[in-house]
């Protein structure tokens, strides 16, 4: 890739952690860019209007152009490498598991690692202390999915290592940090080690 790429980010963030891991193994080069989405860096005028209009990040910058949202930018790094599999449904396959770690998954696991790790229990809304109860029992039911998925098979998707691995691995290996115990999911564990275990692997910390 010769094009200049800026990942705008939060480097705590899961979803930006699955974009510089994406990026370590296709052999992606990502200048970084980061933010302090406690200090409200991301709601500025100036980052509204030039990054992203919806205050969030992750977002990509290919060149002169903007894309958010953690998963896109996955599959636009990954295109064409052995990430993303050619055979239709298994490309799909990928896809569904993507889009329901955004929809099921992140949601609940990654909030309540914010706000336990982050943001502290203390610091919280009432409204958000409210909601922790359910969101417990929410990632709880992602997590038991997750285990009876693996409990029959080594990946998600097209029988190896694809980006929807690589999306549930962000939030799924610091879940401990929001207070859900891994150690009740031996094939959760399992898959960890077989993803860190991959060539080009690279910490949330890096």
């Amino acid at each position: 890739m010769t094009t200049d790429l800026i990942l705008h980010e939060y480097a705590n963030s899961g979803n930006c952690y699955k974009i510089r891991l994406t990026a370590a193994h296709v052999g992606a080069m990502l200048n970084r860019c980061e933010y302090d989405i406690l200090k409200g860096e991301t709601r500025t005028p100036g980052f509204l209007s030039t990054v992203n209009a919806n205050g969030r990040i992750p977002v990509l910058q290919i060149g002169d152009s903007f894309l958010p949202e953690s998963n896109a930018a996955c599959i636009w790094l990954a295109h064409g490498s052995a990430l993303t599999p050619q055979d239709r449904f298994d490309h799909a396959d990928m896809l569904r598991w993507m889009f329901w770690e955004q929809y099921n998954h992140e949601p609940n696991v990654a909030t309540l690692r914010f706000w336990r790790a982050m943001v502290g229990e203390a610091n919280l809304t009432a409204q958000q202390r409210e909601q922790i109860p359910a969101r417990e029992t929410a990632a709880a039911a992602a997590l038991a999915l997750m285990e009876e998925h693996l409990a029959a098979r080594d990946w998600f998707a097209a029988g190896r290592f694809t980006l929807a691995d690589i999306a549930l691995y962000a939030y799924t290996h610091v879940a401990g940090e929001g207070g859900m115990d891994l150690a009740c999911y031996p094939a959760i564990t399992a898959w960890l080690a077989r993803v860190a275990a991959q060539p080009g692997h690279i910490a949330i910390t890096a």
